[in-house]
């Protein structure tokens, strides 16, 4: 088993969903990992056909993945991966990074559920991850080390941005950004829709909402600004901005977002306690 910190790293996937195929994609992409370093196992042929068209190899057998490569990425359902840490428990070591992708399941179980002292860490991923424009967290178990965390924070970073936060802030992470693709999802169909009822071609408003989604976001990103600066940028006395604002604020847009942020993460906090 080649050494976490060396350039013939392995990594392992035991479970290859969506997920796992996007990280995949972006280590692979990035010149992070060549793709014949990558082992993936599932139960079958279905998902694994995607990893073999990256490149990578496969398998069936959950333990391979763990006798083969160092960094181990569980990327199963949450509901399964107890039953997964079980079958794998044997042949987990201190050589071991062991990382999981799983909702609603926290550091100390995803502990007790592996021999004493395995090194793991948590990561809540999000959907944007498939083009490597993700927003993820990172939270680190008590045997992980600064190496491990310096580590998977360069690779996920080929999938975008990977910050390391204390375990408290995952399910708010949740909240903000796993949910909050839909909420912006939302938004955007909402923005469309206002542009269809006023006569614009349906195809064209949805691309054009997307695309103002995509050139705000990349101007608070580069330019640092609160988005307040950036609104009042916007404005000009009795203009169209104001109008629409005004509206926006009459319909109690700002209040159910942030109580949107609010439910997602009460029920990823309820998950977590299951």
């Amino acid at each position: 088993m080649a050494a976490a910190g060396s350039e013939s790293l392995r990594v392992g996937f035991v479970g290859a969903g969506r997920m796992a195929e996007a990280i995949a994609q972006g280590l692979i992409r990035a010149g992070k990992v060549e793709a014949k370093q990558v082992l993936a196992s599932a139960p079958t042929d279905k998902n694994l056909c995607h990893f073999r068209a990256l490149g990578c190899q496969t398998t069936h057998s959950n333990q391979e993945v763990l006798q083969s490569c160092s960094l181990i990425i569980f990327a199963t359902k949450p509901q399964v991966l107890p039953d997964v840490l079980a079958e794998v428990a044997s042949v987990v070591t201190t050589e071991h990074i062991v990382v999981s992708v799983a909702a609603g399941i926290p550091l100390s179980s995803l502990e007790e559920l592996l021999p004493p002292k395995t090194r793991v860490l948590r990561v809540s991923p999000n959907l944007p991850c498939i083009v490597q424009e993700g927003a993820m967290v990172m939270a680190r178990g008590h045997h992980a080390r600064n190496d491990d965390a310096k580590l998977l924070q360069n690779l996920l970073e080929a999938c975008g941005q990977c910050i390391e936060v204390p375990e408290s802030y995952v399910d708010i992470h949740t909240g903000l950004s796993g949910s909050g693709v839909a909420f912006v999802c939302t938004f955007s169909e909402a923005l469309a829709e206002g542009a269809i009822k006023m006569g614009m071609p349906s195809a064209l408003a949805h691309r054009i909402a997307a695309q103002t989604l995509l050139g705000t976001a990349k101007m608070l990103q580069q330019e640092g600004k609160h988005p307040a600066q950036l609104r009042t940028d916007v404005l000009t006395p009795a203009g169209t901005t104001i109008h629409g604002l005004h509206a926006l604020e009459k319909g109690g847009l700002r209040a159910a977002a942030m109580s949107a942020v609010e439910a997602a993460t009460c029920r990823a906090k309820e998950l977590s306690k299951k």
